[in-house]
Protein backbone atom coordinates (compact mmCIF):
# COMPACT_ATOMS: atom_id res chain seq x y z
CA UNK A 1 0.00 0.00 0.00
CA UNK A 2 1.76 3.62 -0.84
CA UNK A 3 1.24 5.88 1.66
CA UNK A 4 0.78 9.69 1.68
CA UNK A 5 2.45 12.43 4.06
CA UNK A 6 0.29 16.12 4.13
CA UNK A 7 2.61 18.98 3.03
CA UNK A 8 0.96 21.83 2.13
CA UNK A 9 -2.80 22.46 2.96
CA UNK A 10 -4.90 25.82 2.02
CA UNK A 11 -8.66 26.41 2.72
CA UNK A 12 -10.62 28.62 1.22
CA UNK A 13 -14.40 29.47 3.25
CA UNK A 14 -13.70 26.48 5.43
CA UNK A 15 -15.16 27.31 9.06
CA UNK A 16 -13.49 30.42 9.86
CA UNK A 17 -10.07 29.22 8.68
CA UNK A 18 -8.55 32.14 6.80
CA UNK A 19 -7.10 31.49 3.37
CA UNK A 20 -3.29 30.68 4.42
CA UNK A 21 -0.95 28.37 2.76
CA UNK A 22 -0.27 26.04 5.52
CA UNK A 23 2.93 23.72 5.42
CA UNK A 24 3.86 20.51 7.52
CA UNK A 25 6.61 18.51 7.73
CA UNK A 26 6.98 14.51 7.77
CA UNK A 27 7.60 14.32 11.31
CA UNK A 28 5.94 16.28 14.34
CA UNK A 29 3.45 19.21 13.53
CA UNK A 30 2.46 21.09 16.85
CA UNK A 31 -0.85 23.39 15.71
CA UNK A 32 -1.06 25.77 18.84
CA UNK A 33 -3.22 28.43 19.83
CA UNK A 34 -5.88 29.46 22.35
CA UNK A 35 -9.38 27.46 22.45
CA UNK A 36 -12.20 29.07 19.46
CA UNK A 37 -9.48 30.23 17.45
CA UNK A 38 -9.66 26.90 14.33
CA UNK A 39 -7.11 24.78 15.69
CA UNK A 40 -9.17 21.55 15.39
CA UNK A 41 -10.51 23.28 12.16
CA UNK A 42 -7.29 22.65 10.32
CA UNK A 43 -7.51 18.83 11.57
CA UNK A 44 -11.12 19.00 10.62
CA UNK A 45 -10.19 20.05 7.00
CA UNK A 46 -7.35 17.60 6.35
CA UNK A 47 -10.16 14.95 7.49
CA UNK A 48 -12.76 16.00 4.89
CA UNK A 49 -10.06 16.33 2.23
CA UNK A 50 -8.53 12.63 2.81
CA UNK A 51 -11.81 10.82 3.53
CA UNK A 52 -14.39 12.81 2.73
CA UNK A 53 -16.23 13.39 5.34
CA UNK A 54 -15.42 15.25 8.86
CA UNK A 55 -14.63 13.22 12.55
CA UNK A 56 -17.72 14.98 13.84
CA UNK A 57 -21.18 13.94 14.06
CA UNK A 58 -23.82 15.33 11.68
CA UNK A 59 -21.38 17.97 9.51
CA UNK A 60 -21.98 18.65 6.29
CA UNK A 61 -21.47 21.77 3.87
CA UNK A 62 -23.78 24.18 5.74
CA UNK A 63 -21.56 23.28 9.08
CA UNK A 64 -18.53 24.09 6.87
CA UNK A 65 -18.97 26.59 5.67
CA UNK A 66 -17.63 30.29 7.06
CA UNK A 67 -20.18 32.61 7.94
CA UNK A 68 -17.78 35.61 6.45
CA UNK A 69 -17.48 33.99 2.55
CA UNK A 70 -18.58 35.43 0.24
CA UNK A 71 -19.91 32.81 -2.30
CA UNK A 72 -21.54 29.65 -1.23
CA UNK A 73 -18.85 27.28 -2.03
CA UNK A 74 -15.58 25.83 -0.25
CA UNK A 75 -12.49 25.25 -1.67
CA UNK A 76 -9.74 22.53 -0.63
CA UNK A 77 -6.17 22.48 -2.32
CA UNK A 78 -3.33 20.41 -1.34
CA UNK A 79 0.36 18.66 -1.67
CA UNK A 80 0.91 15.25 -0.50
CA UNK A 81 4.14 13.64 -0.59
CA UNK A 82 4.81 9.93 -1.04
CA UNK A 83 7.36 7.82 0.55
CA UNK A 84 9.81 8.52 -2.39
CA UNK A 85 8.85 12.51 -1.93
CA UNK A 86 6.72 12.49 -5.45
CA UNK A 87 4.34 15.16 -5.04
CA UNK A 88 0.60 14.32 -5.31
CA UNK A 89 -1.74 17.51 -5.71
CA UNK A 90 -5.52 16.76 -4.13
CA UNK A 91 -7.92 19.43 -4.41
CA UNK A 92 -11.92 20.05 -4.04
CA UNK A 93 -14.49 21.99 -4.94
CA UNK A 94 -18.17 22.12 -2.63
CA UNK A 95 -20.58 23.80 -2.92
CA UNK A 96 -24.21 22.91 -1.06
CA UNK A 97 -25.25 19.74 -3.98
CA UNK A 98 -21.97 18.67 -5.87
CA UNK A 99 -18.39 18.21 -5.01
CA UNK A 100 -15.45 17.71 -7.34
CA UNK A 101 -12.53 16.17 -6.62
CA UNK A 102 -9.05 16.52 -8.65
CA UNK A 103 -5.68 14.67 -8.48
CA UNK A 104 -2.82 16.77 -10.35
CA UNK A 105 -5.27 19.07 -11.69
CA UNK A 106 -7.99 16.11 -13.43
CA UNK A 107 -10.80 15.29 -12.28
CA UNK A 108 -10.79 12.05 -9.80
CA UNK A 109 -12.34 8.60 -11.52
CA UNK A 110 -12.24 7.07 -8.15
CA UNK A 111 -11.98 7.85 -4.56
CA UNK A 112 -8.19 8.19 -2.98
CA UNK A 113 -7.68 5.66 -0.06
CA UNK A 114 -5.55 8.30 1.94
CA UNK A 115 -5.13 6.46 5.38
CA UNK A 116 -5.49 8.28 8.82
CA UNK A 117 -6.13 7.80 12.36
CA UNK A 118 -7.96 10.70 14.33
CA UNK A 119 -7.58 10.61 18.02
CA UNK A 120 -10.33 12.86 19.68
CA UNK A 121 -9.82 14.07 23.66
CA UNK A 122 -13.58 12.99 23.79
CA UNK A 123 -13.51 9.48 22.67
CA UNK A 124 -11.35 7.60 25.63
CA UNK A 125 -14.80 8.08 27.48
CA UNK A 126 -17.22 7.24 24.79
CA UNK A 127 -15.18 4.00 24.39
CA UNK A 128 -15.27 3.08 28.36
CA UNK A 129 -18.63 4.04 28.25
CA UNK A 130 -20.58 3.55 24.84
CA UNK A 131 -20.77 -0.02 23.70
CA UNK A 132 -22.56 1.49 19.88
CA UNK A 133 -19.14 3.53 20.21
CA UNK A 134 -16.82 0.76 20.39
CA UNK A 135 -18.60 -0.96 17.47
CA UNK A 136 -18.09 1.90 15.54
CA UNK A 137 -14.87 1.66 16.48
CA UNK A 138 -13.53 -1.79 15.82
CA UNK A 139 -16.00 -1.43 12.28
CA UNK A 140 -14.07 1.35 11.08
CA UNK A 141 -10.85 1.03 12.43
CA UNK A 142 -10.88 -3.30 10.82
CA UNK A 143 -12.21 -2.12 7.71
CA UNK A 144 -9.06 0.57 7.22
CA UNK A 145 -6.92 -2.70 7.19
CA UNK A 146 -9.00 -5.19 5.71
CA UNK A 147 -11.04 -4.53 2.46
CA UNK A 148 -13.05 -7.37 2.54
CA UNK A 149 -14.22 -6.73 5.89
CA UNK A 150 -15.89 -3.14 4.78
CA UNK A 151 -17.05 -5.17 1.95
CA UNK A 152 -19.00 -7.93 4.02
CA UNK A 153 -20.12 -5.32 7.05
CA UNK A 154 -21.97 -3.08 4.23
CA UNK A 155 -23.50 -5.89 2.57
CA UNK A 156 -24.36 -7.79 6.26
CA UNK A 157 -25.88 -3.82 6.89
CA UNK A 158 -27.71 -3.69 3.97
CA UNK A 159 -29.23 -7.15 4.48
CA UNK A 160 -30.18 -6.04 7.65
CA UNK A 161 -31.70 -2.77 7.01
CA UNK A 162 -34.12 -4.93 4.50
CA UNK A 163 -35.05 -7.64 7.24
CA UNK A 164 -36.13 -4.95 9.58
CA UNK A 165 -37.96 -2.97 7.04
CA UNK A 166 -39.64 -6.54 6.09
CA UNK A 167 -40.33 -7.38 10.15
CA UNK A 168 -41.88 -3.78 10.91
CA UNK A 169 -44.10 -3.86 7.38
CA UNK A 170 -44.99 -7.12 7.21
CA UNK A 171 -45.43 -6.84 3.66
CA UNK A 172 -46.76 -10.30 1.74
CA UNK A 173 -45.07 -13.31 2.14
CA UNK A 174 -42.53 -11.64 4.50
CA UNK A 175 -41.32 -14.63 5.77
CA UNK A 176 -40.18 -16.26 2.77
CA UNK A 177 -37.90 -12.90 2.16
CA UNK A 178 -36.63 -12.93 5.73
CA UNK A 179 -35.61 -17.04 5.38
CA UNK A 180 -33.43 -16.11 2.36
CA UNK A 181 -31.96 -12.60 3.91
CA UNK A 182 -30.90 -14.95 6.75
CA UNK A 183 -28.67 -17.03 4.96
CA UNK A 184 -27.05 -13.95 3.59
CA UNK A 185 -26.56 -12.96 7.05
CA UNK A 186 -25.55 -15.98 8.31
CA UNK A 187 -22.57 -16.14 5.71
CA UNK A 188 -21.66 -12.79 6.41
CA UNK A 189 -21.87 -12.83 10.38
CA UNK A 190 -19.10 -15.84 10.26
CA UNK A 191 -16.98 -13.69 8.25
CA UNK A 192 -17.27 -10.43 10.81
CA UNK A 193 -16.82 -12.71 13.76
CA UNK A 194 -13.78 -14.54 12.43
CA UNK A 195 -12.43 -11.14 11.02
CA UNK A 196 -12.82 -9.11 14.27
CA UNK A 197 -11.16 -12.31 16.93
CA UNK A 198 -8.09 -12.27 14.03
CA UNK A 199 -7.45 -8.08 14.38
CA UNK A 200 -8.07 -8.57 18.44
CA UNK A 201 -5.50 -11.20 18.18
CA UNK A 202 -3.08 -9.43 15.83
CA UNK A 203 -3.68 -5.93 18.24
CA UNK A 204 -3.13 -7.64 21.33
CA UNK A 205 0.26 -8.41 20.57
CA UNK A 206 1.03 -4.50 20.35
CA UNK A 207 -1.31 -3.59 23.04
CA UNK A 208 0.70 -4.19 26.09
CA UNK A 209 3.79 -3.18 24.33
CA UNK A 210 2.43 0.26 23.39
CA UNK A 211 1.44 0.82 26.95
CA UNK A 212 5.06 0.23 28.26
CA UNK A 213 6.92 1.93 25.49
CA UNK A 214 4.42 5.25 26.06
CA UNK A 215 4.20 5.98 29.89
CA UNK A 216 6.79 2.98 31.11
CA UNK A 217 4.66 1.11 32.90
CA UNK A 218 4.04 -2.62 33.05
CA UNK A 219 0.22 -3.32 32.49
CA UNK A 220 -1.35 -6.44 30.39
CA UNK A 221 -3.97 -4.97 27.89
CA UNK A 222 -6.44 -7.04 26.30
CA UNK A 223 -9.34 -6.76 24.38
CA UNK A 224 -12.01 -9.90 24.25
CA UNK A 225 -14.89 -9.74 22.16
CA UNK A 226 -18.44 -10.50 23.65
CA UNK A 227 -20.59 -12.50 21.16
CA UNK A 228 -22.75 -15.44 20.72
CA UNK A 229 -21.87 -16.55 17.94
CA UNK A 230 -18.10 -17.61 18.52
CA UNK A 231 -17.36 -20.91 17.11
CA UNK A 232 -20.84 -21.26 15.43
CA UNK A 233 -21.20 -22.59 11.97
CA UNK A 234 -23.32 -20.70 9.09
CA UNK A 235 -26.03 -23.05 10.05
CA UNK A 236 -26.04 -22.21 13.37
CA UNK A 237 -26.45 -18.73 13.13
CA UNK A 238 -28.95 -19.28 10.25
CA UNK A 239 -30.90 -22.06 13.05
CA UNK A 240 -30.44 -18.91 15.81
CA UNK A 241 -32.07 -16.27 13.57
CA UNK A 242 -34.92 -18.35 12.81
CA UNK A 243 -35.39 -19.68 16.50
CA UNK A 244 -35.64 -15.66 17.12
CA UNK A 245 -38.05 -14.84 14.17
CA UNK A 246 -41.30 -15.37 16.46
CA UNK A 247 -40.09 -12.58 18.90
CA UNK A 248 -38.26 -10.34 15.60
CA UNK A 249 -41.68 -10.53 14.49
CA UNK A 250 -43.54 -8.81 18.01
CA UNK A 251 -40.88 -6.52 18.28
CA UNK A 252 -40.44 -5.19 14.78
CA UNK A 253 -36.82 -5.69 13.95
CA UNK A 254 -33.83 -8.07 14.65
CA UNK A 255 -33.30 -8.25 18.34
CA UNK A 256 -29.37 -10.35 18.31
CA UNK A 257 -27.29 -11.12 15.27
CA UNK A 258 -23.34 -9.96 15.36
CA UNK A 259 -24.07 -6.22 14.85
CA UNK A 260 -25.17 -6.57 18.78
CA UNK A 261 -22.01 -7.87 19.56
CA UNK A 262 -19.46 -5.99 22.09
CA UNK A 263 -15.77 -5.40 23.07
CA UNK A 264 -14.59 -5.19 27.20
CA UNK A 265 -11.10 -3.72 27.46
CA UNK A 266 -9.51 -5.56 29.89
CA UNK A 267 -6.60 -3.83 32.02
CA UNK A 268 -4.63 -6.31 33.84
CA UNK A 269 -7.39 -8.67 33.40
CA UNK A 270 -10.05 -6.56 35.04
CA UNK A 271 -12.72 -4.63 32.90
CA UNK A 272 -11.18 -1.17 32.54
CA UNK A 273 -14.27 0.76 32.44
CA UNK A 274 -15.38 -0.66 35.92
CA UNK A 275 -11.42 -0.87 37.27
CA UNK A 276 -9.56 1.80 35.76
CA UNK A 277 -9.34 5.75 37.20
CA UNK A 278 -10.13 8.33 33.90
CA UNK A 279 -6.36 8.94 33.69
CA UNK A 280 -5.64 4.49 33.35
CA UNK A 281 -8.81 4.42 30.87
CA UNK A 282 -7.23 7.29 28.48
CA UNK A 283 -3.68 5.61 28.90
CA UNK A 284 -5.39 2.12 27.94
CA UNK A 285 -7.14 4.09 25.13
CA UNK A 286 -4.30 5.82 24.05
CA UNK A 287 -2.20 2.57 23.71
CA UNK A 288 -4.97 0.94 21.89
CA UNK A 289 -4.42 3.36 19.20
CA UNK A 290 -0.88 3.60 18.83
CA UNK A 291 -1.23 -0.49 18.85
CA UNK A 292 -3.40 -0.11 15.79
CA UNK A 293 -0.79 2.30 14.19
CA UNK A 294 1.54 -0.52 14.88
CA UNK A 295 -0.31 -3.16 13.79
CA UNK A 296 -1.00 -1.20 10.33
CA UNK A 297 2.36 -0.47 10.12
CA UNK A 298 3.07 -4.26 10.47
CA UNK A 299 0.66 -4.97 7.73
CA UNK A 300 1.38 -2.66 4.88
CA UNK A 301 4.99 -1.73 5.55
CA UNK A 302 3.66 2.24 6.13
CA UNK A 303 1.78 4.39 8.29
CA UNK A 304 -1.30 6.27 7.81
CA UNK A 305 -1.31 9.85 9.04
CA UNK A 306 -1.85 10.44 13.01
CA UNK A 307 -4.41 13.55 13.77
CA UNK A 308 -4.33 14.36 17.34
CA UNK A 309 -7.20 16.46 19.10
CA UNK A 310 -6.21 17.50 22.62
CA UNK A 311 -5.80 14.72 24.15
CA UNK A 312 -3.47 16.57 27.13
CA UNK A 313 -6.56 16.33 29.65
CA UNK A 314 -7.17 13.58 32.16
CA UNK A 315 -3.06 12.51 32.07
CA UNK A 316 -0.66 14.26 34.77
CA UNK A 317 2.90 16.01 33.04
CA UNK A 318 4.61 13.08 34.06
CA UNK A 319 2.25 11.31 31.29
CA UNK A 320 1.97 13.49 28.84
CA UNK A 321 5.85 14.22 28.41
CA UNK A 322 6.03 10.65 28.10
CA UNK A 323 3.76 10.84 25.09
CA UNK A 324 5.75 13.32 23.50
CA UNK A 325 8.84 11.48 24.48
CA UNK A 326 6.92 8.61 22.07
CA UNK A 327 5.84 10.96 19.45
CA UNK A 328 9.53 11.94 19.12
CA UNK A 329 10.88 9.09 18.86
CA UNK A 330 8.04 6.99 16.02
CA UNK A 331 7.93 7.20 12.57
CA UNK A 332 4.84 8.62 11.61
CA UNK A 333 3.48 11.81 10.46
CA UNK A 334 1.58 13.48 13.61
CA UNK A 335 -0.69 16.65 13.66
CA UNK A 336 -1.39 17.54 17.06
CA UNK A 337 -3.29 20.58 18.73
CA UNK A 338 -3.63 21.52 22.20
CA UNK A 339 -4.71 24.78 24.30
CA UNK A 340 -3.06 23.14 27.40
CA UNK A 341 -0.54 26.06 27.88
CA UNK A 342 1.87 23.76 30.12
CA UNK A 343 1.66 20.63 26.98
CA UNK A 344 2.26 23.66 24.76
CA UNK A 345 5.27 24.65 26.24
CA UNK A 346 6.10 21.35 26.20
CA UNK A 347 5.69 20.77 22.44
CA UNK A 348 7.42 24.22 22.04
CA UNK A 349 10.62 22.09 23.03
CA UNK A 350 10.53 19.09 20.67
CA UNK A 351 13.67 19.26 18.46
CA UNK A 352 12.76 19.72 14.67
CA UNK A 353 8.81 19.92 15.47
CA UNK A 354 6.85 21.99 13.21
CA UNK A 355 4.96 25.00 14.95
CA UNK A 356 2.02 26.24 13.83
CA UNK A 357 0.25 29.43 15.80
CA UNK A 358 -3.47 29.73 14.90
CA UNK A 359 -5.58 32.85 15.77
CA UNK A 360 -8.68 33.88 14.92
CA UNK A 361 -8.39 31.50 11.67
CA UNK A 362 -5.43 33.01 10.77
CA UNK A 363 -2.13 30.94 10.48
CA UNK A 364 1.70 31.29 11.19
CA UNK A 365 4.41 29.10 9.96
CA UNK A 366 7.55 28.50 12.21
CA UNK A 367 8.38 25.12 10.03
CA UNK A 368 12.25 23.17 11.47
CA UNK A 369 13.47 20.63 9.63
CA UNK A 370 13.62 17.41 11.23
Amino acid sequence: MQSFKISKLQVTNFRNLQPDIIEFNSGINCILGENGNGKTNILEALHVLSTRKSFRKNTAFPQFLGIDCEQPEIIFSSVFLDEHSNKMSLSAKMDAKTTHWFVDGQPMKRKLDLKLVFINPFDSYAFHNTSSFRRQWMDQHISQIDSNYKKCLSRYNSSLRFRNSLLSKKPAKYLEQIRAIDLELARYSCILTNTRLKFLSEIESFCTQTFKEIFSEEHLLKITLDSRVIGASEDDIYQMLQERLPKDEIVGHTTYCVHKDDYVLLFDGLNSFEYCSLGQQKMSYLSLLFAYIELFRYNFNSFPMVLIDDVSGELDKNRWQKLINYLERSSFQVLITTANEKFKEELETIHGANKIYVQAGSITNMPNSR
